[in-house]
């Protein structure tokens, strides 16, 4: 029996975070990616469970209440939340789970798992990052400088993380994505559960 681990990924909007995210579950990485019920409407391409579960407010707040959320945040006035119960049956069928939240989430999560590995991927620079939100062309100048600015507050905890990335080029980033998920499985504390069988025969108490 295996046990998975638990894997957030923090970027600042316009990182790079969500395409990273999906080369690595394409890749085979035996990874799944949580999908996360958001308050906030859907962009253009964007499909109801599968990029978010999109929800009412109220919807939303409901859930909240019933404790179904693993952790839950409010970011540029809408919520996210993940599945609490979906987490937990990712993890014991022994599959790894990539996390795509903010800072507020990651928090959470650590607080209540500290054996959780988090990775804060950043930009090249902030002029790259303004180029590339400036590159989607869904959001006018005012939201961009909003971005903008809670990008720049979301870097200043970029030291809760175990692992920074840093998006300048991409085969590059998500070659170092990989590195670090398979560091992370071969650590002690994921070993000792999933290698138990081999440390008793060793005499491993």
């Amino acid at each position: 029996m295996t046990k998975g681990n638990l894997i957030i990924v923090t970027a600042p909007s316009g990182a790079g975070k969500t395409s990273l995210v999906k080369s690595l579950v394409e890749g085979g990485d035996d990874l799944c990616v949580s999908v996360s019920h958001t308050t906030r409407p859907a962009r253009p391409g964007e499909r109801d469970g599968i990029n978010y579960h999109f929800v009412s407010k109220d919807h939303f707040m409901d859930m909240l209440d019933q404790g179904a959320f693993f952790e839950s945040a409010e970011v540029y006035d809408s919520h996210y939340g993940t599945s609490q119960i979906w987490v937990k049956e990712q993890l014991q069928d022994g599959k790894d789970v990539i996390l795509e939240i903010d800072w507020q989430g990651a928090q959470q999560v650590r607080k209540l798992n500290p054996e959780t590995c988090s990775i804060f991927i950043l930009p090249p620079s902030l002029e790259s990052l303004r180029e590339r939100l400036e590159g989607r062309g869904q959001d006018d100048k005012d939201t961009i400088d909003r971005r903008m600015r809670q990008a720049v507050s979301d870097i200043t905890h970029v030291a809760g993380a175990d692992y920074i990335v840093v998006n300048d080029d991409f085969d590059t980033a998500l070659a170092d994505m990989r590195a670090i998920i398979r560091s992370w499985r071969l650590t002690v504390i994921s070993q000792q559960f999933n290698k138990a069988e081999l440390l008793a025969s060793l005499g491993h108490d």
